[in-house]
């Protein structure tokens, strides 16, 4: 193993000091890169989807519990499958609690085109308390371009899955598609404040670029709105 040269504690300050200034043009990059997604523009979602989760059949909108905001993780658990994929249940074992999103108006669910009654037991076994949902009975995986069949996509003429997140907001009764990410694009992401970054309405903070989308919901979600999880108003 190749470990990192050893100096003193001057040269380390030194080299660790150079290396700040390109972290936070990393940041200021990073920031300029969520407010141009924020400025993507979305599609009404028109069609009907059926979902089955823990309160049986579900829609698109259902998914939503209420709030504005939805991000769906894309699952690979293949109908075929006796479990869900490695990868993606590392993912979702990072992600933390709820209630932080929830705060935001924003809710997280899994979806997987395993029939409900796999989910079911593999969740149980995982530990897992987040919604999840299986799209066994719609289109909703292909055409959001993460199940594709042997005459698509990049599988060499097979069938195959890939990971993914999609972002949707809801206005009333009507839900638009705003932003989706897959495989390299989900690093990094598992925290409250990655995926609200995916978001149209991003972290709702005042300083946020496009203005005019901060958190009509109470405080922000800085330092000064941050609770307790069991402290916040559902």
């Amino acid at each position: 193993m190749t470990l990192p040269r050893i100096v003193s504690r001057e040269e380390w300050r030194a080299a660790r000091e150079k290396l700040l200034v390109q972290e936070k043009a990393a940041t200021r990059a990073r920031d300029a890169l969520n407010a141009e997604r924020r400025g993507l523009p979305m599609v009404e979602i028109d069609k009907e989807y059926v979902f089955e989760g823990g309160d049986g059949k579900a829609t698109l909108l259902d998914l939503f519990r209420g709030r504005q905001q939805l991000v769906v993780y894309h699952f690979m658990f293949a109908p075929e499958w006796d479990a869900g994929c490695r990868s993606c249940s590392a993912f979702l074992d990072q992600i933390g609690h709820l209630a932080h999103l929830r705060a935001r108006g924003t809710e997280f669910a899994a979806v997987s085109r395993a029939p409900y009654t796999r989910i079911l037991p593999f969740k149980a076994r995982m530990g897992w308390t987040v919604p999840w949902y299986s799209s066994y009975d719609s289109d909703f995986n292909h055409d959001f371009q993460v199940s594709f069949t042997g005459d698509e996509g990049d599988g060499g003429g097979e069938p195959y899955e890939r990971p993914g997140a999609s972002c949707f907001l809801r206005d009333r009764d009507r839900v638009f598609h705003t932003y989706s990410t897959y495989e390299r694009g989900l690093d990094g992401l598992g925290s409250t404040t990655s995926l609200l970054d995916l978001t149209a309405l991003g972290r709702q903070e005042e300083w946020e670029e496009p203005k005019g989308r901060a958190s009509s919901l109470g405080a922000p979600a800085g330092s000064a709105g941050i609770r307790y999880h069991d402290e916040y108003d559902d």
